[in-house]
């Protein structure tokens, strides 16, 4: 399974590269807003940390702009792929991008049915919002596996990535359910590295160790 992280934060970013514990980074034009920096900037300070997936999102609305704006921002770097709303000017974006070798990220997805036409557009990714179904009152989770379950049953190459992580919890259902990918925001990640027990055990052996250095 990899790990995202989700931020444009590049102190952030570096960090947990750094930790070894990330696989790549997804953006978006919020994220990058709230850095109060250039997009551009931003971007390619990314790309020279990070040697993995980056990816960055397309704003346009119309299959062309969004096929013209891709070919722009994967010149960023190597490693982008480009996020493509889940629309019907969106899934013929990609189906286009695809066949020139510039890699896909289907994000705002919702539903089975709509992670369905991603794959058969031929995304890279598809991005499941689990959170936001939560806050709606649906299992965001179940729709992980379903998906998760068409995707294996017909050998779609498109890899699943669970996105709109609110918890650690989050993270471990989309890994029991064999998700490719989960994108998580930094302070999900602390939270994921902590516990009050490894806490107590550290302050334990610290005590411990200076009982020994004075015999």
């Amino acid at each position: 399974m990899e790990f995202f992280i989700d931020t444009a934060e590049i102190t952030q970013i570096r960090k947990y590269w750094n930790m070894g514990i990330i696989d790549g980074v997804t953006t978006n034009p919020t994220l990058i807003a709230r850095s109060g920096r250039d997009f551009k900037q931003v971007v390619a300070e990314i790309a020279e940390v990070v040697k993995g997936p980056i990816s960055v999102e397309a704003v346009s609305s119309e299959a062309s702009e969004l096929i013209s704006e891709a070919k722009e921002i994967v010149k960023f770097s190597e490693h982008i792929v480009v996020k493509i709303p889940m629309t019907a000017e969106g899934l013929k974006a990609v189906k286009e991008l695809s066949k020139i070798g510039i890699k896909t990220n289907v994000t705002l997805v919702f539903s089975s049915s709509q992670a369905l036409l991603a794959a058969k557009a031929g995304a890279t990714y598809v991005s499941i919002f689990v959170g936001r179904l939560d806050d709606r009152g649906h299992e965001g989770m179940e729709t992980v596996y379903e998906i998760k379950q068409i995707y294996e049953n017909y050998d779609f190459p498109s890899k699943l990535i669970v996105a709109s992580i609110r918890h650690p919890r989050h993270v471990i259902e989309a890994a029991v359910a064999g998700a490719d990918v989960a994108t998580i925001p930094p302070d999900t990640l602390e939270k994921m590295l902590s516990h009050p027990l490894t806490d107590d055990g550290l302050r334990l052996f610290a005590n411990d160790w200076e009982k020994v250095k004075k015999r």
